[in-house]
This record gives C-alpha cells, structure tokens and sequence, in this order.
C-alpha cells in the first residue's frame, strides 16, 4: 500500500508535467544543491540556454524569497545559528512552456503589500516592467526589505505571460501564498 499511493502520487506529478518538485525546510546550501540539479537536468533534456537561464533565475529568486519570507521557520545552535523556512518550489511544463511555482506561509500583516505589489506588476507589460525595474534600481530599499522588490519585478522582467499568484486563508494570522511564472 505504501508503495501504491507514493506511485500515484508520483503518476499525479507526472499528469501535471511537473519535472522537479521539493516541499520542505529551505536554507541557502539545499537552495544551491537544487539550483544545480535542476541545471543539469533542463541541459540534460537539451533545453534551450536562454531558457535554462530564465527557468534558473526565476527559481533562485523564488526559492530566496521562502527563505527569507516564510512565516514557517525553525531555528536553534549547533556550534552555529541555523534557521530553516518551509516552503515548496515547483517546476513543470504545460503548453509548450516551463512554469515555476513558488509557495509558502506569510504572516496577515504581509499580505496587503504584497498583493499590491504583484498586482502591479501583473498589469504591467514588457516595457513598463522594464522602466519600473530601472526606477526601483535608482531607489533606496525599503526598511524592512530584504530585497523583495527588485527580486520580484526580476521575475516578471523573465516571465513570458503575466505573473500569477493567489492567497489561501490559513488562520486570522497566516496565509498560504503561491505565486506561478511561465517561462
């Protein structure tokens, strides 16, 4: 039975045309050690390089963005501080296009500001993202930022279609928080 349901699991993925998926605890070493098996295996499928490089920037941007921005974190001291964020990153094919998907738990108070942000960004096209990545680059960054902004106008400048992204209610506290690019 064990066996079965991860088969179907898997079958599921597949149907999905997902090609890489991880679920889980996020730091920067597992980052760069998913980074580099995703490489290999879009240059293994010989995948185009301006694509590879798309897929991959898009990918690191939204995997930092977990780290840094996930409301679901462990930390604690082994000899040194280490602090995890839970969160999923996946990537998949459908119509011909790579899509990335990105999703993890934010707090309440992070939710405004961030839909705002995504909405703008998703009514832009090409070339007023592009001015508006010139504009944000000119500008200090925002107190309380850990470079979010200019990390998501990096990915829509990369995404082939609007970005989309959605907020599932956990609790009065917390929201599930996916956002999805096509490359």
């Amino acid at each position: 039975m064990l066996a079965h349901g991860y088969r179907a699991f898997k079958a599921d993925l597949d149907a999905k045309g997902i090609v890489f998926s991880f679920s889980g605890y996020m730091s920067e070493g597992i980052l760069y050690s998913l980074g580099d098996a995703l490489r290999q295996k879009m240059t293994l499928d010989e995948t185009d390089v301006n694509t590879v490089k798309k897929v991959f920037s898009v990918f690191i941007e939204q995997a930092q963005n977990i780290i840094r921005y996930s409301a679901e974190k462990v930390q604690g001291d082994i000899g040194k501080a280490i602090e995890l964020s839970s969160g999923m990153v996946t990537i998949g094919r459908e119509d011909g296009h790579f899509f990335i998907v990105c999703a993890n738990t934010i707090l309440e108070e992070d939710v405004p500001r961030l839909r705002e942000r995504l909405a703008h960004l998703q009514g832009m096209d090409k070339d007023a993202i592009k001015a508006y990545y010139k504009e944000q680059l000119r500008e200090p960054p925002e107190e309380q930022s850990k470079g979010a902004t200019i990390g998501l106008i990096e990915i829509a400048r990369r995404a082939s279609a609007p970005i989309e992204f959605d907020f599932d209610r956990i609790d009065a506290e917390r929201h599930f928080f996916c956002l999805k690019v096509s490359i």
